[in-house]
């Protein structure tokens, strides 16, 4: 049988206020024609469909649009619901969905009873909150943590394929031992140590695990799809996609890495202002979402307009100054000991983003500064104002 494992789709998310609605339509698009080119019986997407319990119209209808066009290309749809999701709104009318192919799974006392796709056993863990008392009775553990939640959960899975054959994927959503977690995850610790032993899911043919947005093994059977789409600078590294699985006949899972469509590239650089406005060397981030972190000892003035006109999708701007830190003063103190030419030179040099004043430019407004100290009775040239006695 041949899978897909996807997980931590969190549609309606926003990166850095920038809504990635269009980025996850693209990732259906792709799932859709994986679906047809890769022949697949089934798509497992391991908790947080959506970033919100209360999600907006245009993710619901993204996910509706997702399920019909999967099913309709031929594979199954399993979800599986994560802290993100509202297993209540998610698991609505699930036992009349399954009968078109999409199975969601999101209530724990359904925990122990597969999803039977042909001779292959998918059991589909919801998120489990270790604080939840509900939890705890049903499973029948006082302990409030999430190792103890889930090896309960993993004992009623592990009695159901005891009479099964060998071929058998659980879909758990957790922190797992080994694994590695990016800005973009909430954390789940609430309720006891939020990391549980990857030993637990021993014994089964795959483990597809959500929660962590990149995409990694923490051991030969347990694997984590990653989110498809980068929801902080620390993934910019990080290669999103899906998890292919061939389950042979004796339960052997054989996994590949499938790349999911980038939508738009990150980029983070460092340096100083001068330097990352200059610099060829970042010239691909230049049709990138970019984060910026400048290490000027002074804090440039206007360092974002100046940015954004070469990096025109630039999200993030930061500021670490490295070595001696020089005092920004204000501008009464900068202008304090220098002359009042002085000044109104550097306000036009300013003005006409460097071109200087000419002397004869100069001369003027040395006599507009002379006449403005002259005496309050008298105007330009010596002359009295008008209506002075």
């Amino acid at each position: 049988m041949r899978l897909l494992h996807t997980s931590d789709w969190h549609l309606g998310r926003s990166f850095h206020g920038v809504g990635l609605l269009g980025a996850q339509a693209e990732y259906v698009d792709h799932l859709v024609e994986l679906v047809r080119s890769e022949a697949l019986d089934a798509v497992l997407v391991s908790g947080d469909v959506y970033d919100r319990a209360l999600p907006a119209p245009d993710a619901v209808a993204l996910l509706s649009e997702a399920v019909t066009r999967i099913i309709d290309a031929g594979a199954r749809v399993v979800i599986s619901s994560g802290n993100h999701d509202s297993a209540i709104r998610l698991g609505f009318a699930s036992e009349l969905l399954a009968d078109a192919g999409l199975h969601i799974r999101t209530d724990p006392a359904r925990i122990g009873e597969p999803v039977l796709l042909d001779d292959v056993a998918i059991h589909p863990l919801p998120y489990l909150e270790p604080a939840s008392s509900s939890v705890g009775d049903l499973l029948g553990v006082t302990e409030r943590s999430h190792t103890a939640v889930l090896r309960a959960a993993m004992d009623r899975v592990r009695t159901d394929l005891a009479r099964r054959g060998p071929r058998s994927v659980v879909m758990a959503h957790c922190f797992a031992n080994g694994g590695a977690s990016s800005d973009s995850e909430r954390d789940i610790s609430s309720g006891g140590v939020g990391m549980v032993p990857a030993e637990l899911f021993e014994g089964v043919g795959y483990a597809a695990l959500g929660h962590l947005h990149g995409q990694q093994r923490v051991a030969e059977t347990v694997r984590y799809s990653g989110s498809p789409v980068a929801m902080s600078f620390s993934e910019a590294n990080q290669v999103k996609g899906s998890l292919l699985v061939d389950l042979d006949a004796d339960g052997t899972a054989r996994v590949e890495s499938v790349p999911a469509p980038v939508h738009r590239p990150l980029a983070v650089i460092r340096g100083g202002l001068e330097e990352v406005l200059d610099s060829p060397e970042h010239a691909a981030a230049e049709s990138a979402w970019v984060q910026v972190t400048l290490t000027d000892a002074v804090r440039p003035t206007g360092a974002m307009e100046q940015l954004t006109r070469r990096f025109p999708h630039l999200l993030n701007l930061r500021f670490e100054p490295e070595g001696e830190v020089l005092p920004v003063r204000s501008y009464a103190a900068r202008l304090r000991r220098r002359e009042p030419l002085d000044v109104c030179c550097d306000f036009v040099h300013d003005v006409r983003r460097g071109v200087g004043v000419s002397e004869q430019e100069r001369e003027l407004l040395q006599t507009a500064l002379e006449d403005v100290r002259r005496s309050p009775d008298e105007g330009r040239g010596g002359r009295r104002r008008r209506g002075a006695a």
